[in-house]
C-alpha cells in the first residue's frame, strides 16, 4: 500500500515543489524533460556541480539572474486521496480539461472514454501554471484544476486544490512533514456529481424500463408539457384564508366559518382526488407548476388538501420524493391558501399505531412546515386513538405564527336513513360530534370515504349536527355512487359551512364531486362560493393534461352501481386495491373481490372501514380470493392458513377498538395465541429513541440526519431506507419531467433541468450501444453540447461474462477490495482460523501491492479469488464464517 512517505517523495521530486521550498524559480518555457531534472537537481543540491555563470550563455554573475516570473506544476492522477492516495482504474466516463492565459497542459491517457490500465503510470495530465507572481500562478493554477471534469474514476484533484489553497504552502512555509501533520489536506468537500448520477438513472429507465411498471413499457397519452394559466399580469398575491387564519387564530377563525353565507370549497386535487384515480402517483412536479396560478386565481378557496394519507409513503416508495420537501416547495408558491392533510389519527400517515411521543413530533414538524389544518380520524372511530393527535395540534406554537386549526372527524358507515341499520345510527353520529367539540376540535368533519351518506342522509345529518354543536361542519364524500353532488347540494341547504370537491379532470368516480360544476350550480344563489368560474376552467385544463402523464396508472372505470352500498369499499381504496388485484393476477375477479370484501367487513362486526382499517379487510379479501376461501371454510378451521399481517392487526387491537368490539370466534380464528391489546396500543408502545435513530441514520446517510428525515424513518424504516438509496445512487430525480421520470426519452428527444438556481443541464439522448459481454449497455447522451455516457446492465440479458460479487458494506462476514488490480498472493484457505491483523492476501495495481489483513478474528468460510483475478473496487474477496 502507498504510504505517505511514497507520495512526499513523489511530490517532492516536482520542480514547483522544490524549487518553492527553497527559493524561487525562474519561469522558462523551454520543455520540461531532462533539462528540467537536470536544474531541479542542481538547485535542491547541497553543492552545485558547476557554475552557472558563463559568458557563452549571457550570465556572467549571480547579479544577471533576476526573477521574471513564476511556474507551479503538478501532476493530475487516478488516485484517490482518501483512501491514501490508491490508484483507482477503469473507464474515463467524461473528461473536460482546462486551459487559457499562463497554462500549460502535458496530457497523458485524458479524454472521455480511455481506459486507465492498472498496469501502468497513473497520469492523466501535467498542469502547469505561470505567473508574474508566485500568488498569481497559483490562482491560475487553482481556476485551472476547479475546472476540470473527470468522472468514472477518482483523482487527486481535491487533494490538490486544499494544498494550493493552504496560507504555509502560499507563504512558502512547507516542511517535509507538512503533509503528515496538516490533516485537514484529507477533508474534501463532498462531490455531488449529481450529472452522472441523473444520467444514470435516465440510462436504468431508457434501457430495463421503470420498475414500477412490472416490466411493462407502457405509452403515456401525453409527452409535452401541460398548459398553465398565464398570471404574469396579476401583480400581488391577494389575501386568502391562511391570511385570515394568521390575524384571528383558529378559534376565531373558526367563528368566521360560521358566520359566511357563501359554501367555502376545498379543492382535493392534490392529495384525495389523485390517490382515489390514480393510484397517488401524481408528483411534486406536476404541482409546483400550477402552484403559483392557483395563488393568484383561486384565493377564494377555503383550503386545498394537498399532503397527508397515503402521499406520505408513496411520494419516497414510487415517485423517490421527500414529502416534507413537498410541504415546503409548495407553501412557497402559494403563501396565501389555507393547506389541508389527512391525519390518521395515533396511525400518523402510516398502517400501524405509533408511539405517542412520534404522533406529537410529527404533528408539530407538520406545522412547523406549513400545514394549516389537520383532518384528524381514527379509521374505527375510536375517540382515545384521537386525543393524542388532537392534544398535538391545539398545542402546537410553529415559529412562522400561524397556529393550525384541528379538523376532527367522523367517518361515516352504513346509512342513518335505513332502519335496519341500527348499529351506526344518527345518535351515534350526535354523540361523536359532541365529544369531539368537548376534546376542543375548531371544525368537525363528516369524513364519508365510500360514497355512502345519500342526499337525504347527508339533509338530515347536517341538520341534526347544526342542532347539536357550535363549531363549522365540513363534508367530504366521493362520488362512487355517481350522486354526491347531490348529497353537497342537499346538505348545504341545511348551511353544511365547507365541502370537498376536485376539479373536473380530476373529480368523479372514487373521487370527489366536480368542483367546476358544483360552484357553478351554486352561481346566483345565497351559498355562491365566490369562485370564478373561467379560472377553475382555467386551472382544470392544465389538470386534464397533466393526467394524461399518468394513463398507465388509471385503473378500469366502474360504472356507478348500487353494489357499493353492499360493499362500502372507501374510493381512495378503491383504485389501489384494484392495481393490488391487477399485481395478483386477480383484476379478472374484481367482483368476487369487492363481494369477498363485504364478506369481510361482516365478519369482523361490520367495522367503519378507512385506512388502515379498510387495507385490512382488502387485504383478506384479496387473500380469500386467491386462496378460493369462503367465510364459511374459515369459520371451519379444517385448514392451516397463513393470515395476511394487517387483518392480525386489525382483530388484535392495534389499530383501536370498534364500536361493539370485535366478534370473538374470529378473534380466536385469526389470532390464535396472540393475545389482543386491551388499552389504547399506543399508551403500550415504549417512546422512539429519536437520538438512536439519528445515531443509525447518521451511520447510513454519512451525515447528521435532519428531524424531518429522523420523522420518516420511524414512520417507515424501509421506505426511508430505500428512498435514501435511490438518493445516493442517482440524485435527486423529481427534478426530471414527469413523461421522463415515469418513462425515459425517446432517440434524439432533449430536455432541461435546473439542478439549483443558476444550474441548468440540457440533456439529449442519442442512442444505446449493442450488448456487451458482461450484459451491460453503453447509453449516449449529449450533456450541455458535451457528448456523455453511462453503463447499464441489461437485465434483460444473460451475460456471457460472469459478474463480479459485491461485498456488503453492511456484512461484517464480507471482505471487499479496498482498491482495483490484480490479486498476486492467497495467504489463507477455507476453514482456516485466523487472528486480527493476519495477512489474508495481496492485490497489485500500478506496481504497487496492498496488503488485506484481517480486521477480527475468525474462520475463512469461502473464498471468491485466486492469485491472477482481476478485482474492482468492492468486489467480495472472502467470507467469514
Amino acid at each position: 500500500m502507498r504510504s505517505r512517505h511514497l507520495l512526499r517523495r513523489r511530490l517532492y521530486g516536482e520542480p514547483w515543489w522544490c524549487v518553492r521550498a527553497v527559493r524561487p524559480w525562474p519561469y522558462n518555457a523551454g520543455g520540461h524533460g531532462n533539462e528540467q531534472r537536470r536544474v531541479q537537481r542542481c538547485v535542491c543540491a547541497l553543492q552545485l556541480c558547476e557554475p552557472l555563470s558563463d559568458e557563452r550563455i549571457g550570465i556572467n554573475s549571480q547579479a544577471d539572474v533576476r526573477t521574471t516570473g513564476f511556474a507551479v506544476q503538478c501532476r493530475v492522477t487516478t488516485e484517490d486521496p482518501a483512501n491514501n492516495f490508491l490508484p483507482d482504474y477503469g473507464r474515463v466516463a467524461h473528461y473536460r480539461s482546462a486551459g487559457g492565459m499562463g497554462i500549460r497542459l502535458d496530457a497523458g491517457s485524458a479524454f472521455s472514454g480511455a481506459v486507465v490500465n492498472p498496469f501502468y503510470d497513473s497520469l492523466l495530465v501535467k498542469v502547469t501554471a505561470r505567473g508574474r507572481r508566485f500568488v498569481d500562478a497559483l490562482k491560475r493554477l487553482d481556476r485551472c484544476l476547479a475546472e476540470f471534469r473527470v468522472r468514472g474514476v477518482k483523482t487527486n484533484i481535491p487533494f490538490l486544490v486544499k494544498l494550493l489553497r493552504h496560507p504555509t504552502f502560499q507563504d512558502g512555509l512547507c516542511t517535509t512533514r507538512f503533509i503528515d501533520q496538516t490533516p485537514e489536506l484529507f477533508q474534501f468537500p463532498k462531490r455531488h456529481d449529481r450529472a452522472t448520477k441523473l444520467l444514470t438513472y435516465l440510462g436504468e429507465i431508457i434501457v430495463n424500463g421503470n420498475t414500477l411498471f412490472g416490466g411493462q413499457r407502457p405509452v403515456p397519452a401525453r409527452r409535452e408539457a401541460a398548459p398553465v394559466p398565464d398570471v404574469s399580469h396579476l401583480n400581488a398575491v391577494p389575501l386568502g384564508t391562511r391570511d385570515r387564519l394568521h390575524d384571528l387564530g383558529p378559534t376565531k377563525f373558526a367563528s368566521w366559518v360560521r358566520e359566511q353565507k357563501s359554501l367555502l370549497m376545498t379543492d382535493t386535487t392534490f392529495r384525495d382526488a389523485h390517490q382515489s384515480l390514480l393510484a397517488t402517483r401524481l408528483r411534486t412536479k406536476d404541482f409546483l407548476e400550477i402552484a403559483e396560478a392557483y395563488s393568484r386565481l383561486c384565493p377564494q378557496l377555503f383550503s386545498l388538501e394537498m399532503w397527508g394519507g397515503a402521499t406520505f409513503d408513496t411520494s419516497m416508495r414510487f415517485l423517490k420524493e421527500c414529502p416534507w420537501q413537498r410541504l415546503a416547495d409548495m407553501r412557497e408558491r402559494i403563501p396565501n391558501i389555507l393547506f389541508q392533510m389527512l391525519l390518521r389519527a395515533s396511525n400518523a400517515v402510516g398502517y400501524t399505531n405509533y408511539p405517542d411521543n412520534v404522533v406529537r413530533e410529527f404533528v408539530h414538524e407538520s406545522a412547523e412546515c406549513g400545514m394549516d389544518v389537520f383532518r384528524i380520524f381514527d379509521s374505527l372511530n375510536c375517540i382515545p386513538n384521537m386525543k393524542v393527535a388532537m392534544d398535538a395540534v391545539l398545542s402546537a406554537t410553529p415559529s412562522h405564527g400561524v397556529r393550525p386549526i384541528c379538523e376532527a372527524a367522523i367517518c361515516y358507515s352504513g346509512d342513518i336513513t335505513n332502519p335496519g341499520r341500527t348499529k351506526y345510527s344518527l345518535k351515534y353520529y350526535l354523540d361523536m360530534a359532541k365529544q369531539l367539540e368537548k376534546m376542543g376540535a375548531h371544525i368537525l368533519a363528516i369524513k364519508d370515504l365510500a360514497g355512502l351518506c345519500k342526499p337525504r342522509a347527508a339533509r338530515e345529518l347536517v341538520r341534526a349536527l347544526k342542532q347539536e354543536i357550535g363549531i363549522p361542519i365540513h363534508f367530504d364524500t366521493h362520488d362512487t355512487g355517481g350522486i354526491q353532488s347531490a348529497s353537497i347540494l342537499m346538505a348545504a341547504e341545511e348551511d353544511l359551512d365547507i365541502s370537498d370537491a376536485a376539479m373536473a379532470p380530476m373529480s368523479g368516480g372514487t373521487s370527489q364531486p366536480n368542483l367546476n360544476s358544483l360552484s357553478e350550480s351554486l352561481r346566483f344563489s345565497p351559498r355562491e362560493t365566490g369562485l370564478n368560474s373561467q379560472h377553475l376552467d382555467d386551472l382544470a385544463l392544465y389538470w386534464k393534461a397533466v393526467r394524461q402523464f399518468y394513463s398507465p396508472f388509471e385503473s378500469e372505470q366502474q360504472p356507478a352501481t348500487t353494489d357499493l352500498y353492499s360493499h362500502e369499499m372507501p374510493g381512495g381504496q378503491y383504485t389501489n386495491l384494484y392495481q393490488q388485484a391487477k399485481s395478483l393476477g386477480l383484476a379478472g375477479q374484481w367482483s368476487e373481490i369487492c363481494k369477498a370484501y363485504a364478506q369481510v367487513n361482516l365478519m369482523v362486526g361490520d367495522i367503519v372501514k378507512v385506512t388502515p382499517s379498510s387495507k385490512a379487510v382488502g387485504d383478506m379479501a384479496l387473500f380469500m380470493v386467491a386462496n378460493r376461501l369462503t367465510p364459511e371454510a374459515i369459520f371451519d378451521g379444517g385448514r392451516e392458513l397463513a393470515f395476511p399481517e394487517s387483518i392480525i392487526e386489525l382483530l388484535s387491537g392495534a389499530m383501536g377498538f370498534p364500536e361493539g368490539g370485535f366478534p370473538e370466534r374470529i378473534q380466536q380464528i385469526i389470532l390464535r395465541d396472540r393475545k389482543p391489546f386491551t388499552a389504547r396500543p399506543g399508551e403500550t408502545l415504549p417512546a422512539a429513541d429519536f437520538d438512536k435513530i439519528g445515531e443509525t441514520l447518521k451511520t447510513s446517510l454519512k451525515r447528521e440526519p435532519t428531524r424531518r428525515e429522523k420523522l420518516s424513518s420511524v414512520l417507515y424504516p424501509k421506505v426511508f431506507d430505500e428512498y435514501s438509496q435511490h438518493i445516493a445512487k442517482y440524485s435527486d430525480t423529481s427534478i426530471f419531467p414527469t413523461p421522463v421520470f415515469f418513462y425515459g426519452m425517446n432517440t434524439g428527444e432533449e430536455i432541461s433541468i435546473d439542478i439549483e438556481s443558476g444550474k441548468t443541464l440540457i440533456i439529449k439522448y442519442l442512442t444505446m450501444s449493442e450488448p456487451h459481454a458482461d450484459g451491460s449497455r453503453n447509453v449516449f447522451f449529449e450533456l450541455n453540447g458535451q457528448p456523455r455516457d453511462v453503463t447499464v446492465t441489461d437485465r434483460s440479458l444473460e451475460p456471457t461474462e460472469k459478474r463480479a460479487v459485491k461485498a456488503d458494506s453492511a456484512d461484517t462476514n464480507q471482505v471487499g477490495a479496498s482498491m482495483p488490480g490484480m490479486v498476486v498472493t492467497v495467504a489463507i484457505q477455507p476453514g482456516d482460523s485466523v487472528k486480527r491483523g493476519q495477512k489474508l492476501l495481496t492485490v497489485e495495481a500500478m506496481k504497487m501491492e496492498t496488503t488485506i489483513s484481517a480486521e477480527r478474528d475468525g474462520k475463512i468460510a469461502d473464498i471468491l479469488v485466486k492469485p491472477g483475478s482481476q478485482v474492482s473496487t468492492g468486489d467480495l474477496l472472502l467470507k467469514f464464517a
